[in-house]
């Protein structure tokens, strides 16, 4: 196991249902992350950009600084993090 338990980064728009969803996931699990709002962010949507081959989508998700996924499924969530689920 490891000593201390890995960042989590959500680039997010919060209007977005795909967020929305990944959120609420995170937070049934009380897996906690950290949010960045791209529509107030000019150099985290660049960020995104830079990630996403040009496109602005939303959610965004690192691990431990690691681009992992963009606009994952469900099941692409539980995959990548049901290791830190506390259910």
């Amino acid at each position: 196991m490891a000593s201390a338990d890995p960042q989590i980064t959500i680039y997010i728009r919060p209007w977005c249902g795909s967020v929305m969803r990944a959120q609420r996931w995170f937070d049934q699990r009380d897996i906690p992350y950290t949010e960045i709002d791209i529509s107030k962010d000019a150099e985290a949507a660049r960020t995104v950009e830079e990630l996403n081959s040009g496109d602005q989508s939303v959610p965004t998700i690192l691990r431990d600084g690691v681009h992992v996924a963009t606009e994952p499924s469900t099941m692409e969530l539980e995959e990548l993090f049901g290791d830190l689920s506390a259910t």
